[in-house]
């Protein structure tokens, strides 16, 4: 039952790429402080979805609202600006820098866009912002290794601190376990728990068996529509999505 006005609300949601509709018509709403996730078999719009709704794409019909405001159409840029930030399921660092350098290039571009030149005082609270971040991640002890040295599953957390530089409200995970081993799986969905006790996330996921036991909203897509929603126990018990996607893993 909502608690109030949703984060985030998709109405009327359609994308097409020539002929081809990859999303057709979709409306949804997400609470605040709620840890929601999109699950669908592979094909069923959860990619586009997941750029329509983190503005790389704009909608071909339909409209978003977060927080209440009409961002459709909005630059992808302006996302990050009204507190939006995602993470991509290809890992997005730069390689050559290391995790803290990485992290504090976030954070600069976060607080001081406009300024070519900071006074000393104000660098090192961005390092300082910068290294609680690699510590909420669990990165901290790794804060000078080169990103490209780093596991993958320490690359997709240092992803994650790179995102949260940004400040958001909304935090868009695009399946943030992919390429993982079972022990950075663990970690990771750890990781993501615990970052939806501070802010609303979404994840984009295929693998339903991840985000049932940690998810409290799942909508599920299938052939670019809307197919059911609810909480996991209610998707569970749901005959077409039983027919649809759990037959198939």
């Amino acid at each position: 039952m909502s608690t109030g006005q949703p984060i985030l609300e998709v109405r009327g949601v359609s994308k097409r790429f020539g002929r081809f509709v990859a999303l057709n018509k979709v409306s949804a709403k997400f609470e605040a402080r709620r840890l929601s996730a999109i699950i669908g078999p592979n094909g069923a719009g959860k990619s586009t979805f997941f750029n329509v709704v983190s503005g790389a794409f704009p909608p071909s019909e339909g409209s978003l609202r977060f927080n209440g405001r009409d961002i459709t159409g909005l630059a992808q840029h302006e996302f990050a600006r009204i507190g939006i930030a995602k993470s991509f399921q290809i890992t997005n660092v730069f390689k050559q820098l290391s995790a803290h350098e990485n992290v504090r290039v976030a954070v600069q571009m976060r607080h001081s866009r406009y300024e070519l030149f900071k006074p000393r005082a104000a660098m090192a609270e961005l390092a300082e912002r910068a290294d609680g971040l690699l510590e909420r991640v669990g990165l901290a002890g790794l804060r000078d290794r080169p990103a490209a040295d780093l596991a993958h599953g320490q690359q997709r957390a240092l992803e994650v601190a790179m995102a949260l530089a940004a400040e958001p409200e909304l935090l868009l995970m695009d399946e943030p376990t992919a390429g993982m081993s079972p022990e950075e799986t663990k970690v990771m969905m750890d990781l993501i728990v615990a970052l939806s006790a501070e802010r609303s996330v979404i994840l984009v996921e295929h693998k339903m068996k991840l985000v049932m036991g940690i998810c409290e909203r799942l909508l599920v897509l299938h052939h670019g529509e809307f197919l059911a929603e609810g909480t996991p126990a209610e998707i569970r018990a749901n005959d077409d999505v039983r027919r649809v996607y759990l037959g198939h893993g």
